[in-house]
């Protein structure tokens, strides 16, 4: 299937309507706008834009996403058509390629498509709980809740993912500082202890600062060739990470690594638990639920956990017997499932686990912050004894040889 642009007049309203479709072809793309009422006016293949400004360019932000569920249900809750609504939501937002998808959005609804089916054209906008939860909200009358929903949902976890980020941030700018400085005195300073040794019969340099003095050199006359390495190794190192195996290996750090093995354990729970209870809550059944709160966590092996209780709960055991023992998930997860169990109120109990472990990714993250800087601190001071060695001890030596010789 291939992506074309049109432009197209509405043929019941007369509107002028520009947005995508994908078709066999150019004939197969009119063929379908007629269909859906619309006069082709004009149909082009679509460039593909692909890399990273591309997709800077084309992002669409969570707040977005945010602002217009909380629009749209707004709209929705006040009884008007659903087309209607998406068409002012459409005129409210300022991002353009949010507002592409609207509009194509917007012709799949007019078309005959249901909501969730139109929005199921654009995954890369709309993830699978998003549209589960509208499709669940369509089926039961209650869109304007499950969007209301959807809202909060992408706030939390928008909140939740700042703030594990913002707690990589500060040691990263401290290792980025401090490589830079390692290599200012390597290329600058130690070389000009060098000096001081050219033209002393039998002055010998101590090991450290030879070693370092090599690599300075290194540096100093294959500078293009660090920078090639750096970048090839980057490029690789990326192209591995979104591979299968690399997907999985980075996943598993992520659970396993200490001291963010705990922080990450934790944020999936939280996010497993408030994606199910919100889909329990709009009546999703209990295997789709767990299927899509599966591609909501964001880890493979969780994920894989998750596939393999709901074949057990296919079999007709119970959730939480499922996920007991099982290493990817925290122990009182299955527990506050079972009581949701017994009393009928799973909903209640998953939303009580995902406000426990939402608190206590915030008391990791402060945890994990805690560790980082004296760990830092340490590395830094270890760094820099190195250097200082590598500088002072030779000026040392020349001192002392002056002062033996002088006697």
């Amino acid at each position: 299937m291939l992506t074309y642009t049109y432009t197209a007049r509405n043929t019941s309203t007369g509107e002028t309507v520009k947005a995508e479709i994908e078709a066999a072809d150019e004939q197969s793309a009119a063929k379908t706008l007629i269909d859906r009422g619309l006069a082709p006016v004009d149909i082009k293949l679509k460039k593909e834009q692909t890399g990273f400004l591309s997709d800077l360019r084309n992002r669409i932000k969570t707040k977005q996403k945010v602002i217009f569920s909380r629009q749209l249900a707004t709209m929705v809750n006040a009884g008007l058509p659903l087309a209607q609504s998406l068409n002012t939501v459409r005129g409210q937002t300022n991002s353009k390629p949010l507002k592409d998808v609207i509009s194509s959005v917007i012709v799949d609804v007019e078309s005959g498509s249901s909501f969730a089916d139109a929005l199921s054209r654009h995954p890369k906008v709309f993830n699978s709980v998003y549209i589960s939860l509208v499709a669940a909200g369509e089926a039961s009358g209650t869109l304007d809740t499950s969007l209301g929903r959807l809202a909060n949902q992408q706030e939390k976890d928008a909140e939740i993912v700042s703030k594990v980020r913002g707690a990589m941030i500060y040691p990263i700018i401290v290792i980025l500082v401090l490589i830079a400085v390692v290599v200012f005195m390597m290329t600058t300073v130690l070389p000009e202890v060098q000096s001081l040794y050219k033209g002393i019969p039998g002055a010998k340099l101590p090991f450290v600062t030879v070693i370092l003095l090599g690599v300075a050199h290194f540096i100093i006359n294959f500078w293009w060739l660090v920078i090639l390495i750096l970048a090839l190794g980057g490029f690789l190192l990326t192209r591995w990470a979104h591979t299968g195996r690399g997907i999985e290996v980075i996943d598993g750090l992520k659970l396993r690594v200490w001291p963010v093995g705990p922080l990450f354990s934790k944020l999936y729970m939280a996010r497993f638990a408030r994606t199910g209870a919100i889909l329990a809550a709009s009546g999703v059944p209990m295997i789709k639920m767990l299927n899509t709160t599966a591609d909501a966590v964001d880890n493979t092996h969780v994920a894989e956990s998750i596939h393999k209780a709901t074949e057990q709960v296919k079999g007709g055991k119970a959730l939480s017997d499922s996920l007991k023992g099982d290493p990817n998930f925290l122990e009182l997860v299955p527990d506050m499932i079972h009581i949701g169990e017994q009393s009928g109120a799973l909903q209640d109990m998953l939303s009580k686990v995902a406000d426990y472990y939402e608190k206590e990714v915030d008391e990791q993250i402060q945890a994990v912050s805690t560790i980082i800087e004296p760990a830092l601190m340490i590395i830094v001071g270890i760094i820099a004894l190195t250097i200082v060695a590598a500088v002072l001890l030779p000026i040392y030596s020349l001192a002392g040889k002056n002062l033996t010789s002088g006697l």
